[in-house]
């Protein structure tokens, strides 16, 4: 096997007859492109698959996407201040990174007046599989769409609630979502944790012809058809 180089006494590289300075100057040099004209930027990348809202989370926010793309697998680039979304590999969307939690950041294009009629969940509908679980349940649900800005921004937590009913019996549930009202709760985590906890016990008590606490901008199921 060929011996590994060295430098001698004379700078000259063994097995190469040139310097390094020499072989440089004729093989590396003449290679050398500029630098580019910005520093390198680190970029992060995630799967994720766009949710009944039409919006995708990243980092504790939700990021919209056009309305056509719910339920499509979407690669997103998190770089500096900016989060792009990618479908196929054509950019469907570019945002500024929100620095806080629990925000949503909505483009008006991504959701035209037609939305309602193609999205697979309406706040109608939702409401309807609310109050299947009880008038609390309803009554909740809908105080977190009146507390969007569209209503379909809190389609996540409204499901999530609803998929409760899985794990907890519908009284449970109802009650918990009174509690959650009287509290100003508006996310499924408040929830869950009144049920872990054994909070719901008090407003159980009350019996089911307990009506649920108002809010002053729920509008009834009516208002959403």
């Amino acid at each position: 096997p060929r011996a590994a180089s060295y430098t001698n006494r004379w700078g000259t590289t063994r097995g190469y007859g040139a310097s390094r300075a020499d072989l440089f100057a004729t093989i590396d040099r003449p290679n050398l492109e500029p630098l580019p004209p910005e520093p390198y930027k680190f970029a992060r990348w995630k799967r994720a698959r766009v949710a009944p809202d039409y919006h995708v989370e990243i980092d504790s926010s939700w990021y919209s996407v056009p309305f056509g793309l719910i339920r499509q697998e979407v690669d997103l680039r998190v770089c500096g201040a900016v989060v792009e979304i990618f479908h196929k590999g054509q950019r469907v969307a570019s945002h500024p990174r929100c620095p806080g939690r629990r925000s949503h950041v909505t483009v008006p294009e991504h959701m035209p007046s037609s939305h309602r009629r193609h999205a697979e969940w309406t706040p109608a509908r939702v409401l309807a599989q609310a109050e299947k679980l009880g008038p609390s349940v309803t009554a909740f649900c809908e105080a977190v769409m009146a507390d969007r800005p569209h209503p379909e921004q809190g389609f996540r937590s409204c499901l999530g609630v609803l998929a409760l009913a899985k794990s907890y019996e519908p009284a449970r549930l109802d009650a918990a979502c009174r509690r959650g009202l009287s509290i100003r709760a508006r996310s499924v985590a408040s929830i869950r944790s009144i049920l872990k906890n054994g909070l719901d016990s008090a407003f159980l008590e009350e019996g089911p012809d307990q009506r649920p606490l108002q809010h002053p901008n729920i509008r009834g199921q009516g208002y959403y058809h």
